[in-house]
């Protein structure tokens, strides 16, 4: 007769260690989708470039939808340190300025993993519902806020905000056709003209 051992208890970790984990999972997301967009990237690779394996990922998340909107949460916050570089600037104009000299940089065009989520998403987000498209929404808004009250291209606030969301409207387009652009000297030249036209109508 084989000799039966005693039955062992499951390995139980600390809160801690399933909330690191958790963090882990929605940083691997949120690179992965800025590089990849949301459709194009499944679970089995997020999870992979985490550490961990898919069968994991049910211990943390509902579903996709619920990792999405965590991940844009997070991509909305990581702009914030650049923000928070720009907000010590003395005026609008050399503010605005920093801010498009280094979204507008071939540093960015090429880094999409660290890049703005807009550019990377927002297509995406366009076609899904539910807790994805609401939280990028929630991190949306809150980033044109932010963006408003640094860069502060008005007294009012209506014209303030117009301002702004002209102004992020042409930095996400030009961004994307600088990437879409083949031809890496026509791609620089692209970013090159753009940060002129901008820093003229903006920073005068």
């Amino acid at each position: 007769m084989p000799f039966s051992q005693p039955n062992q208890p499951a390995m139980r970790y600390p809160p801690s260690h399933k909330l690191a984990t958790r963090r882990r999972i929605v940083s691997a997301a949120s690179a992965a989708f800025r590089e990849r967009g949301v459709e194009g990237m499944g679970l089995d690779e997020i999870m992979r470039r985490a550490g961990l394996t898919h069968g994991g990922f049910y211990a943390h998340f509902r579903d996709k939808s619920e990792l999405v909107a965590e991940a844009c949460a997070e991509a909305f916050e990581t702009a914030v340190i650049n923000l928070d570089r720009i907000a010590q600037l003395s005026t609008p104009a050399k503010r605005t300025r920093l801010l498009i000299d280094s979204y507008l940089s071939t540093r960015h065009r090429d880094n999409r993993g660290s890049g703005c989520l807009i550019v990377a998403v927002g297509a995406d987000m366009a076609r899904l519902v539910g807790a994805a498209r609401d939280g990028f929404a929630r991190g949306f808004e809150l980033h044109l806020a932010r963006l408003e009250a640094v860069l502060k291209l008005s007294l009012d606030a209506i014209e303030n905000h117009d301002r702004v969301t002209h102004l992020m409207s042409s930095l996400v387009g030009a961004l994307i056709f600088a990437r879409a652009t083949k031809d890496p000297e026509r791609s620089d030249a692209l970013l090159v003209s753009s940060r002129r036209m901008l820093k003229h109508e903006f920073c005068q």
